[in-house]
């Protein structure tokens, strides 16, 4: 009985060795262009990009992803299952199921955009914090992750936002940013505004709620996407706003095989389109994607170790 399970575990062993060795053979000089495109643009776009550029090398790389467009390859309906919607009239909540033919998400809509607002880490420059600890301390009923912040070696720990933080009409974080960010918020009345401007101009222009993030997928109705976005595929949070004023936060998982691979800008900008948004932008993904109601994550995690520390996040209020 023992040399059976030493011979069972051993067998186990050597299959778990072949799948190691065999998926980076696989994508590094196997037959599938997809399968290639698409690891090297996941891993490439990452945080843990590093892992690409040593096995491949930056010239490698852009060959690769060079080949063929993965938007041409994936081009797809976006899907609601408007069956499953939840409604919580209390609250003017609206919260549904999409899918594409390669990722899975969730879309929450709050009809009335005074609900929302910016909540930071309550340790800024020490430790960030969970979104459903946000959200609690915020006394608030849903919400989704916010923008950037700072990650060195993939070790962050959500504790300093990137670029400007804006809440309640004050400036509580201006620290750098990156050149296709911009500010991301709402102006006292309520109208979700997407400009790269300081955080001195964004006072002027009105925000009272805002994070930087990018890039912008719709503008005043034009999209602004090209091609894929040239940002991979990945988990993926976004925030919109209809004609009328609701408010769309779009959560798409991602980098799970059995369940949805995740989704390309262009994606996410169609999931907004789909929902008639006139202004749309992209929000930080990838580990920190997550959209929560009532103290529950309501879409699938791809960090295996649970929520990741934020520095900040958009809540919705009770109305």
């Amino acid at each position: 009985m023992k040399r059976k399970i030493l011979r069972g575990c051993g067998f186990f062993m050597g299959y778990v060795l072949l799948f190691v060795l065999l998926c980076p053979l696989m994508w590094l000089y196997g037959p599938f262009p997809y399968y290639r495109v698409l690891v090297t643009d996941m891993i490439a776009n990452s945080s843990r990009s590093y892992i690409a550029y040593t096995l491949m090398g930056s010239s490698r790389i852009e060959e690769v992803t060079s080949l063929t467009s993965l938007q041409q390859m994936t081009v797809e309906p976006v899907i609601t299952d408007r069956e499953s919607s939840f409604v919580d009239e209390a609250n003017g909540i609206t919260i549904e199921s999409i899918e594409g033919r390669k990722f899975k998400g969730k879309v929450m809509i709050v009809e009335d955009p005074s609900q929302i607002r910016v909540a930071m880490t309550e340790d800024m420059g020490t430790a960030g914090q969970r979104l459903a600890d946000m959200i609690a301390g915020q006394k608030a009923v849903a919400g989704v992750n916010g923008g950037g912040f700072f990650d060195p070696n993939t070790q962050g720990s959500g504790a300093l936002p990137k670029g400007t933080t804006i809440i309640d009409g004050c400036v509580v974080s201006d620290v750098g940013e990156e050149d296709y960010m911009g500010v991301v918020g709402f102006t006292r009345g309520g109208v979700l505004t997407l400009k790269k401007v300081t955080a001195s101009e964004a006072l002027g222009l009105g925000y009272v709620q805002a994070v930087t993030f990018g890039p912008f997928l719709l503008v005043d109705g034009v999209p602004q996407i090209v091609d894929d976005g040239g940002r991979g595929v990945a988990p993926r949070t976004g925030i919109g706003q209809r004609a009328d004023g609701a408010v769309i936060f779009v959560v798409i998982d991602g980098r799970n095989a059995g369940w949805s691979m995740g989704a390309n800008l262009r994606d996410l900008m169609n999931v907004f389109v789909e929902y008639q948004a006139v202004n749309a932008a992209n929000l930080d993904g990838g580990s920190s994607t997550e959209m929560v109601y009532k103290g529950q994550t309501i879409n699938r995690l791809w960090n295996l170790l649970g929520s990741r520390y934020l520095a900040t996040s958009f809540v919705v209020m009770p109305r």
